[in-house]
């Protein structure tokens, strides 16, 4: 009955199972250091004078020691972080180009807008489960708002009004309780990760979304899984160039991403931040896209 959620729970259980595994018989130093490549994950990011990365970048996507010491499974993350690349090569990449180049910015930004607003109830639901009853306010007002005047969220009308969104999920409420992120994990399509939050993206924040179980419980199978392509691709899609941007000035891709992931989670985690992270492919975390105009790395 519920496809969806079945694929996801055996995903989910056949990765944390080869991570445990793993976990046990994986060298805890770096993987790099390992096979004598000459990398510095102080430097994970550089200008090259040609791009023009801004500087905070270079200081943003810099790996601490305290990042680099929990990846035991480096080497097997890596091998699912190539996977992934590979498969964003063949298949979003050229989707997510073709869809920027042939789509126009107006409907490109109602499609984010619609999407956003389906995310709503599973954001106004982590909000209560954290006790933040302010921001639960502004998520159901949005959604109010936007669903009704904004003609079912095409319109982001209640950004125009002054009522900014903000995104939520299981695994930021887990770490408010006190639920620590455990060691690094890549999963295969879904990207960087952790137990904490693999467990809240797979398993908790789809029994909060009451759309995907309305369409799953009706057979309805085909419009959810298309209503997923959507989402990725229109993700995707807005952050490509800004993505390329950072991995062609990599000097280690793999510990960039990394260290850009454990940063914008911290922030997400402490419901804001001055910090403003250059977008990561983060399918299915955040549902909702980037601003359009959003720079690459800026430090208010």
């Amino acid at each position: 009955m519920a496809f969806r959620g079945i694929c996801s729970l055996t995903v989910f259980s056949s990765v944390l199972l080869l991570s445990f595994s793993f976990s046990f018989v994986a060298p805890v130093t770096s993987f790099a250091a390992e096979t004598g490549h000459a990398v510095s994950y102080n430097q994970a990011v550089l200008d090259d004078g040609d791009i023009g990365v801004p500087e905070a970048i270079i200081e943003i996507a810099a790996s601490t020691n305290g990042d680099d010491i929990n990846d035991p499974l480096e080497p097997v993350n890596r091998v699912i972080f190539e996977f992934n690349e590979f498969l964003q090569d063949v298949l979003l990449r050229p989707i997510a180009k073709f869809y920027n180049e042939n789509v126009n910015l107006t409907v490109r930004q109602a499609i984010s807008n619609f999407l956003d607003n389906l995310s709503a109830p599973v954001i106004l639901a982590n909000d209560i489960l954290q006790g933040e009853f302010d921001r639960a306010m502004t998520t159901f007002g949005r959604a109010f708002i936007n669903t009704t005047m904004g003609m079912a969220g095409i319109a982001d009308v209640a950004a125009e009004m002054g009522i900014e969104e903000h995104d939520e999920d299981f695994g930021q409420t887990l770490a408010v309780y006190g639920v620590e992120e455990g060691f690094y994990l890549v999963l295969p399509i879904f990207g960087p990760s952790n137990p904490r939050d693999a467990i809240g993206k797979l398993l908790v924040d789809p029994y909060l979304d009451p759309v995907g179980r309305w369409l799953d419980n009706t057979a309805r199978e085909t419009i959810a899984w298309t209503s997923t392509g959507a989402r990725s691709i229109d993700e995707y899609a807005d952050i490509l160039d800004e993505l390329n941007q950072v991995k062609k000035t990599s000097v280690d891709y793999y510990a960039a991403i990394r260290s850009l992931y454990r940063q914008k989670r911290k922030a997400e985690i402490g419901n804001g931040s001055e910090l403003e992270l250059p977008p990561i492919p983060n399918l299915g975390y955040s549902l909702a896209p980037q601003d359009f105009d959003q720079p690459l790395a800026d430090v208010n």
